[in-house]
C-alpha cells in the first residue's frame, strides 16, 4: 500500500483580529474560505505568527507562500505624507511583517500568490505606491463583483485558463505607481489594476486585487488559481 503525497505546506500570515466568537482574546486569524480555498487545491495551509524575527528562516521550511487580504498598510510605507481619513486596521507589526514575507518570497524563488491587501504590500514592498481612497460609491470596488479583463500570455491567464472573470472584490484603494519589475496583467473596466506579476520573477508568482477565495467553491477559474500555486510548490 502506497501512502498519498504530502501536501505542500502553504504559509499564510495570520491576521490579526480584537474579537472572535469562540475566544475569550484578541485572536490571530485566517478567513476560512481561504483555507479551505488552498485545501481544496491539495495544499496544506499554514497560518504564520507575524513577528519580526529571521522571517528568511521561518519561510525556508515552506513550499509557498500565500499573502491574504486585510486592513490597510500605513501609508507612510509608500512615502505619502498624509492619511486619508478612509484608511483602517492599520498595524505596524503586520506590516513590518507582511513586506518581509513578501520580498523574502520573491528573492527566495518562493511560489507566492498574493490577495487583495498581499497585492498592495507586493507593489510597495518593491517600491511601489496606492492611491489610498478610490473615491465614493461609483467607484468603490467594495462587496461586488464585475468582470476583469485578464491580459494573455500572462502566469494569471495560464492560472486561471480565462481571459475574462468574474471577480468578487472588496477594496477600497488600489495601486498607484508601479513597484520595479511589475507589470498589469488584469484590468477592472474602469482601469483599476487588477492583476500584477514580476518580470524575471525566479519563481512562480502573480498577484490579484480581488478575492478568488469567494468564489472558488463554485467557479474553476478561482480555483484553478489556488490550483497554481499548490502546483508550483510541489
Amino acid at each position: 500500500m502506497t501512502s498519498s503525497p504530502a501536501r505542500p505546506l502553504i504559509a499564510i500570515p495570520a491576521r490579526f483580529a480584537a474579537t472572535t466568537s469562540a475566544l475569550r482574546h484578541a485572536a490571530e486569524v485566517n478567513a476560512r474560505a481561504l483555507i479551505e480555498s488552498v485545501w481544496r487545491a491539495g495544499g496544506e495551509p499554514v497560518s504564520l505568527h507575524p513577528a519580526d524575527t529571521d522571517v528568511p528562516a521561518r519561510l525556508a521550511r515552506f513550499d509557498g507562500v500565500l499573502l491574504p487580504g486585510g486592513g490597510d498598510l500605513a501609508p507612510h510605507r509608500y512615502g505619502a505624507t498624509d492619511t486619508h481619513d478612509s484608511v483602517y486596521d492599520v498595524d505596524d507589526l503586520q506590516d513590518t511583517f507582511d513586506l518581509q514575507v513578501a520580498r523574502r518570497a520573491l528573492e527566495s524563488g518562493l511560489p507566492l500568490l498574493a490577495v487583495c491587501r498581499g497585492m498592495q504590500v507586493v507593489n510597495v514592498a518593491l517600491g511601489g505606491t496606492l492611491e489610498q481612497d478610490m473615491g465614493g460609491p461609483q467607484r468603490e470596488h467594495r462587496h461586488l463583483v464585475h468582470p476583469v479583463a485578464i491580459r494573455r500570455g500572462t502566469l494569471l491567464e495560464q492560472a486561471t485558463g480565462a481571459e475574462k472573470v468574474e471577480a468578487s472584490c472588496y477594496h477600497h484603494q488600489r495601486v498607484d505607481r508601479l513597484g520595479e519589475g511589475l507589470e498589469i496583467t488584469a484590468r477592472a473596466a474602469d482601469g483599476t489594476p487588477e492583476g500584477l506579476e514580476l518580470a524575471g520573477a525566479r519563481g512562480w508568482f502573480t498577484a490579484v486585487q480581488w478575492h478568488p477565495e469567494d468564489t472558488a467553491h463554485q467557479d474553476a477559474a478561482q480555483h484553478d488559481l489556488f490550483a497554481a500555486l499548490v502546483r508550483a510548490a510541489r
